[in-house]
């Protein structure tokens, strides 16, 4: 019998194992064909090969290439004849009337070299383009019969684009568009220009070392208010606009961090007896962080108006959740001896949570305030777009526009940079706060 019961336990045993053999099998296996399949369902679902076709790369070039280039316009209005050139075709950035860069020559006839044989002519009537290796382009624009086009013989290559109401012609030196309206040639260059200061400004044009030369002779502060005051860049405008995004994320931070922490105490088993107010107060915390910082953004917009202190507030209540939670966590996990400790010397109730418990839960409140605070700092980003106040704001409108690119790398640029500036100040400031100053290495006394 004794055999018999050691023989069963044995291949039960046996069973076993083979059991926890194929379980494991079957996620080592199973999973990863659950998780391929899953992948090649999203990629039909959301249709990514009909995404790749539709993808035009061209105008993504020509989207990057806007990023870190900027393009002068020479416009000639085909009603009157009349020739502007101006730089991203703004009025802020026109050349004054009679006056253009060296590349345009204005006359009866505007010849515009685009250099590499590339010639364009505003005539009185045609427009001419000289393209190397192809021919002359000629174009009339007219009222009644639209633009009467006059090509070399041949097929017509990709890189004109011919109706009749419009010619297109797109090279590597420029860009000419010919419309019943007016005749425009595009010209890039690398950089940003007009970026320290306006064609308007005495200051456009000099060097560096003219510059200090006007400074150190007295106009120092001319230069900076011309530079401080430009009106294509508007550098002033994006300074507050900065300082507006720092703004929301720290007040509605800190904001949060001031409205949690007592609410916490309500939260825990240690500080709060009745579990009816714990339930309560943690559904509280529950929801106002269940729901995303957009959608009480968009809310609290509604019901206060746009403006930052609506994005500070926004975050202010979700965060307040999110601290509440980690706070009453904190309060939990707190010694009993310290504050019991305390309460020997004959303190109240809000000396002992003044000197036994706000002490020990003192490093994560700091440590998670700053940390949020340089988290909110890229929400605050977001956020401004949708309230109407900080870098997010200047950042939509040059999006929007769908030609100030330049712009938008530009805030993209700032908005790294101040993200880089919160995580350094944060860092520095957690370090002081928590961990202390170090202390100073104590040098030999000499003998």
């Amino acid at each position: 019998m004794s055999t018999f019961a050691t023989n069963l336990t044995v291949d039960e045993l046996k069973s076993e194992a083979d059991r926890l053999f194929s379980r494991k099998r079957l996620m080592n296996f199973g999973l990863p064909a659950v998780v391929i399949v899953y992948l090649i369902y999203v990629f039909f679902a959301f249709d990514v090969p009909g995404l790749a076709g539709r993808a035009n790369w061209e105008n993504g070039k020509t989207l990057v290439a806007d990023s870190y280039s900027y393009k002068t316009h020479v416009e000639r209005d085909n009603r009157n004849g009349k020739v502007s050139v101006a730089i991203e075709g703004e009025r802020k950035g026109a050349y004054p009337e009679g006056e253009a860069p060296e590349w345009v020559a204005l006359g009866e006839t505007t010849v515009i070299d685009l250099e590499g044989g590339h010639v364009v002519r505003f005539g009185p009537e045609t427009v001419e383009y000289d393209i190397p290796d192809y021919g002359t382009v000629r174009a009339t624009p007219t009222r009644s019969a639209g633009v009467q086009a006059e090509l070399p013989e041949g097929e017509v290559p990709d890189w004109i684009n011919l109706s009749k109401n419009r010619l297109a012609i797109t090279t590597d030196a420029g860009r000419l568009t010919v419309t019943r309206n007016r005749s425009e040639v595009f010209r890039y260059f690398m950089g940003w220009e007009l970026f320290w200061f306006t064609l308007d400004s005495p200051y456009h044009g000099k060097s560096l070392p003219q510059l200090v030369g006007l400074a150190a002779s007295g106009e120092a502060g001319a230069i900076l208010n011309d530079f401080w005051t430009n009106k294509m860049w508007r550098h002033e405008d994006v300074a507050w606009a900065i300082f507006e995004t720092i703004l929301m994320a720290f007040l509605g931070t800190f904001g949060a961090g001031m409205v949690a922490l007592p609410l916490a105490f309500l939260a825990t088993r240690n500080f709060t007896p009745l579990k009816s107010v714990r339930f309560l107060t943690r559904r509280v915390f529950d929801f106002v962080r269940g729901v995303d910082a957009l959608i009480w953004t968009v809310i609290l917009a509604r019901a206060f108006g746009p403006g930052p202190l609506t994005g500070a507030l926004a975050i202010l209540v979700t965060d307040t959740g999110t601290f509440g939670k980690i706070f009453s966590e904190a309060l939990e996990n707190v010694d009993r001896k310290q504050i019991e400790g305390v309460q020997s010397t004959g303190a109240n109730a809000p000396q002992r949570y003044r000197f036994g418990v706000i002490p020990q839960v003192t490093p994560v409140l700091l440590s998670q305030l700053l940390y949020f605070l340089e988290s909110n700092t890229r929400s605050a980003t977001v956020i401004g777009a949708i309230t109407g106040g900080g870098i997010g704001l200047l950042l939509t409108q040059a999006i929007i526009t769908q030609k100030d690119w330049e712009e938008v790398a530009y805030y993209i640029v700032l908005i790294i940079l101040m993200v880089m500036l919160m995580d350094w100040f944060s860092g520095w400031l957690r370090r002081r706060l928590i961990q202390g100053e170090p202390e100073k290495k104590r040098e030999p006394k000499s003998a």
